[in-house]
């Protein structure tokens, strides 16, 4: 099994998630982002497949939204 790690800068980069960090730990805490995976007593990161998964669902949801 080969999974890819993504890092806080990736998250932005690679993702274009604009979130601040502080929001996406509020995100995690809610349970709606994927949770981090501690790597050392320094270091987090999310699981591409987790984050990749998030984002679909949000442009999935996108058809059911109103726009105000």
């Amino acid at each position: 099994m080969n999974r890819k790690l993504v890092s806080k800068k990736e998250l932005k980069s690679t993702y274009g998630i604009p979130y601040c960090f502080a929001h996406i730990a509020r995100l995690e805490g809610a349970g709606q982002f994927p949770k981090r995976v501690q790597l050392g007593a320094c270091r987090v990161a999310w699981v591409a497949e987790e984050v990749e998964a998030w984002i679909e669902e949000r442009i999935a949801n996108r058809a059911h939204t109103i726009p105000s």
